[in-house]
């Protein structure tokens, strides 16, 4: 009898890790978030990914994905995303500011507690000019360091259809 409760335990693990890992983005290709340790975003704490870009025929579309909390003080914020790749040694460094409430207050992304999440574009159509692996670095470029209450950034690149 308990071997038969083992049995079936086992199968519904085994079926519910087939059905997440098989419920994969068609569309993505790197999707990743890094936590901020004690939600403090400081200026040193650069986000670090590296992309590998196979097929430089198709556009993309690159996000930034930014996870804040209900006393995140701003409406907004300033970041700055740098890209490189091998065959140029210099990143190209570009200033974004991305909208998180409305000037009354309320939160323009999707909530779960006290955590609001985005998943904001920044690049739409984009073409990657070579194929190979492009090295990303996201920097917070408000006034306040650290800032507080980031709870997470990440970056999503994926194929646009």
């Amino acid at each position: 009898m308990k071997m038969a409760v083992y049995t079936r335990c086992l199968l519904a693990i085994a079926f519910v890790f087939a059905a997440l890992t098989s419920c994969t983005d068609p569309k993505s290709v790197f999707d990743q978030n890094t936590e901020i340790a004690n939600r403090n975003w400081s200026y040193v704490n650069k986000i670090k990914y590296d992309v590998k870009i196979d097929d430089p025929s198709v556009l993309y579309n690159l996000y930034l994905n930014i996870r804040v909390t209900g006393d995140y003080k701003y409406a907004n914020m300033f970041v700055l995303i740098s890209q490189k790749d091998g065959a140029h040694p210099k990143p190209k460094v570009v200033r974004y500011e991305f909208k998180l409430a409305n000037p009354d207050g309320e939160w323009l992304g999707q909530g779960t507690g006290n955590i609001y999440a985005y998943q904001t574009p920044f690049k739409t159509q984009y073409k990657f000019p070579a194929a190979g692996t492009y090295h990303f670095e996201i920097e917070q470029n408000m006034r306040d360091n650290p800032l507080h209450e980031v709870s997470d950034i990440g970056l999503r690149v994926e194929k646009v259809q």
